[in-house]
């Protein structure tokens, strides 16, 4: 079903622009469990768009992109928002092509996240180099921050990986398996996003101090926005205008959570 829906993916001159948001910080999709932080007011974008490029917006909001081509859209989507390395795996299973054209800053400033390794608080583990012997429980191969980061640390610092990876979609839920094994006697850390730390605490998910950072991923890129392949490009220069305009919008930037709005792609490195 969705190969047929890809053909329809583009924003002639008299229709409206269709958003899907994924981001995991978006108010619809996380919890006001901690004041101020994970309640990012895509709402509003779409308001601040629809005004820059003289356009309705419809904002959708999904878990998944399958989720939201198939149940809000129509199969429709000519900008998605969230987790770099989760849509563009979406992208390819759904057979949508898109191109990345900017990406948002976080309240610090920055576009990148990390994977943090986790152990119980009274775990023996200092750094992720004493996880040798460990279960570890990683994060789906679409996350880059508890999965391909996570595994280039631990292979730089000589700790053998079991060949079959213990995923684990959820941090809340990796949190979870981690203190039961703990409880029970077993060596075991887990991979979760540092976006996720604050809202672990803060729903109630961990008691504070139950857990214990011993090692960090290299940043890779956190919220970005993906343009439709087949978006024209006059359509797309303005889409791309009007999302570089949000960083001098004061009230839009706090209803985002961001300090400097959405950035430009940096184009990729040719490799050789």
């Amino acid at each position: 079903m969705l190969h047929a829906v890809a053909a329809l993916l583009t924003l002639s001159a008299d229709q409206g622009l269709t958003v899907v948001v994924l981001d995991p910080l978006a108010a619809e999709l996380s919890c006001p469990c901690v004041k101020g932080y994970a309640q990012r007011d895509y709402k509003k974008l779409g308001e601040f768009l629809s005004r820059k490029i003289g356009r309705p917006v419809a904002v959708h909001f999904a878990e998944t992109l399958a989720a939201a081509l198939a149940k809000k859209t129509a199969g429709k989507v000519d900008l998605v928002i969230g987790k770099d390395s989760v849509v563009r795996a979406a992208a390819r299973e759904s057979k949508v092509g898109i191109d990345h054209v900017a990406a948002l800053t976080g309240k610090d400033g920055k576009a990148t996240m990390t994977g943090l390794f986790v152990v119980a608080a009274k775990d023996e583990a200092v750094t992720a180099g004493d996880l040798k012997g460990y279960r570890v429980i990683y994060g789906t191969a679409d996350a880059d921050e508890k999965y391909s980061a996570a595994l280039a640390v631990l292979k730089g610092l000589g700790v053998l990986v079991d060949a079959t990876k213990e995923t684990c979609p959820g941090c809340s839920t990796a949190a979870g398996k981690l203190l039961e094994a703990h409880k029970a006697g077993d060596k075991v850390a887990a991979v979760i996003s540092s976006y996720a730390q604050p809202l672990l605490e803060g729903c109630g998910t961990v008691k504070k101090g139950e857990l214990r950072v011993i090692g960090e991923t290299e940043a890779v890129p956190f919220v970005s926005a993906f343009v439709n392949a087949k978006l024209a490009a006059p359509e797309r220069a303005k889409l791309l205008e009007a999302l570089l305009a949000v960083g001098a919008d004061k009230d839009l930037c706090k209803a985002m959570e961001t300090k400097a709005g959405f950035v430009a792609a940096t184009p990729a490195k040719k490799k050789g």
